[in-house]
């Protein structure tokens, strides 16, 4: 259907594919926050731009003079899925940066996830049982619980930087959030040599 075409930038007068920038001159962002999609962990964002000093997050909409949406100050793109985990946010990663240009990945992992809780054989034979179906080739087990923080951080950072997915050029953060104190602890930092 060509119903809602209008709204699609491809179709702008202005657009010219074949010299396409990105968005960067209309929305500056630049980094990336992959957490958990826990409503208790919705303050990691604020948090990874309070540490940072640099970002901007929520950040404001910039309008034109007609009121339309035509930017934003904010400078932090969020990813949310279950436990933070960086396998899940791949395609959203090699995406952003052919829009924005991405130049940090922060993967922040917080206390009393629920991924804790998960053990990857059962939660495959779970999901066999209820649905006939093999999930278990899908995923790297690895990616499918956090058995312990530190590792799990450590796992997701080295998974990043080996990824054709992310660029070299990244800069790759990794923090254990606790969010009863709100504490945000680094635990690795991998910066391209």
């Amino acid at each position: 259907m060509e119903q809602y075409s209008e709204f699609e930038f491809r179709t702008q007068p202005w657009f010219d594919e074949e010299n396409f920038q990105g968005f960067n001159q209309a929305i500056p962002m630049k980094s990336l926050v992959i957490h958990c999609m826990d409503p208790r962990a919705t303050d990691i964002p604020q948090a990874i731009a309070d540490h940072f000093g640099n970002e901007v997050y929520p950040g404001e909409n910039i309008l034109d003079d007609a009121g339309n949406r035509v930017g934003s100050t904010r400078t932090l793109f969020v990813d949310t899925n279950v436990g933070g985990r960086a396998a899940s946010a791949l395609q959203s990663i090699a995406t952003l940066d052919y829009l924005f240009h991405l130049q940090n990945i922060m993967v922040v992992h917080h206390s009393f996830c629920g991924a804790t809780a998960v053990n990857p054989d059962k939660f495959i034979e779970h999901f066999h049982q209820q649905h006939q179906v093999d999930i278990a080739p899908m995923f790297d087990r690895d990616d499918m619980a956090i058995t312990n923080f530190e590792q799990s951080i450590r796992h997701d950072i080295a998974l990043l930087r080996n990824s054709p997915a992310v660029p070299k050029t990244v800069n790759l953060y990794g923090f254990f959030y606790e969010i009863n104190s709100r504490q945000l602890i680094e635990i690795v930092r991998d910066l391209p040599a």
